[in-house]
């Protein structure tokens, strides 16, 4: 009887409710006053109707936050009708991790400073907005930065070299802008990492420095810029470099002697001055996509691997380009 007591006596007290490991601490206050600054600064939008006092903010939309601090860690506002510029009191959420403004067309104004104040920062994506003036090299003092998108702004002026002292960048999106004049000598310094680089569609001009040619970078976008110089420098049996798109720029250099690394499966090297041959090795690579036409190249297209399930506008207008899939040599 004794034993039966004791038994149902432990079943009783592992039936009670226990604090769990699982809750969440509530909503840090300090942050919490910051946000409806920020909603308010904001035009108290639609899209942040949630941001109610009734409700713990770490609830609200567009929010994430640190379960055992309580404190915000995530603020991501995307797709809504919101105008106005960036707060500055989004400096004021000092554990935030990941800040993202993206695809506000009516988001216009430029980059407060005050973002610098963000020390945790890891992820960083002002895209698809009205974004305009400078690409500011105060972002350099975001030193725990692994993603930087500024993408599909307004933003004008040059590129700060001083983004290269961000050495835990994993990728880096300036493309869809406005920017002048050249790449940083910089770029080719990065340590750590060597981030994937998209400086497409702007206005970029000059030489791409040769520093970049001593990184082994994987992924790098130049297309529709102005810029010229030579190319092979990011090729070579040693590379790794798999998405290459240099097309539409003023590029100069000969093609015949080009090594490229088997790891290559996307070359874009149209409306450009490349001349030379297409060189053989080309035959080796398991390419997805290739497209070297409104160049400058002549002589056989090699035979063999991918080259020829790629139709003739893969290879059109150059000098004398010829072969499969284009009219045969003479």
């Amino acid at each position: 009887m004794k034993k039966t007591i004791f038994i149902i006596s432990i079943l009783t007290f592992l039936s009670l409710p226990t604090p769990s490991l699982s809750v969440s601490k509530p909503c840090n206050k300090n942050d919490k006053k910051v946000l409806f600054q920020i909603k308010k600064s904001l035009g108290n939008p639609y899209l942040l109707a949630s941001w109610q006092t009734t409700l713990d903010c770490c609830k609200w939309y567009c929010l994430k936050c640190n379960k055992t601090t309580g404190r915000v860690v995530e603020l991501t506002i995307f797709s809504g009708n919101i105008s106005g510029q960036i707060p500055p009191e989004v400096g004021d959420l000092p554990y935030l991790q990941t800040l993202e403004f993206h695809k506000l067309t009516n988001l216009t104004g430029q980059i407060p400073s005050s973002i610098t104040k963000l020390t945790h920062l890891t992820n960083l994506r002002l895209s698809w907005t009205n974004l305009s003036g400078p690409v500011p090299s105060f972002l350099s003092q975001l030193t725990n930065l692994n993603f930087l998108d500024l993408s599909f702004n307004s933003l004008t002026g040059s590129i700060p070299s001083e983004l290269a002292k961000l050495t835990k960048l994993v990728a880096i999106r300036l493309d869809r802008n406005k920017l002048t004049g050249g790449i940083p000598k910089s770029f080719g310094t990065f340590r750590g990492s060597v981030p994937s680089l998209y400086l497409s569609h702007n206005q970029l001009t000059g030489d791409v420095p040769k520093s970049l040619g001593d990184l082994n970078f994987t992924w790098i976008e130049l297309s529709r810029n102005h810029l010229t110089g030579d190319l092979s420098m990011f090729f070579g049996t040693n590379k790794t470099i798999r998405i290459a798109d240099f097309s539409r720029n003023s590029f100069q250099f000969n093609m015949s002697g080009t090594e490229f690394p088997e790891s290559l499966t996307y070359l874009e090297l149209n409306h450009n001055k490349i001349y030379g041959r297409l060189p053989a090795t080309l035959t080796g690579l398991s390419l997805q996509y290739l497209n070297v036409s409104y160049n400058r190249l002549c002589g056989e297209i090699p035979q063999g691997g991918e080259l020829q399930k790629f139709d003739n506008t893969s290879y059109f207008h150059n000098r004398c380009l010829c072969g499969s899939p284009l009219s045969a040599c003479s």
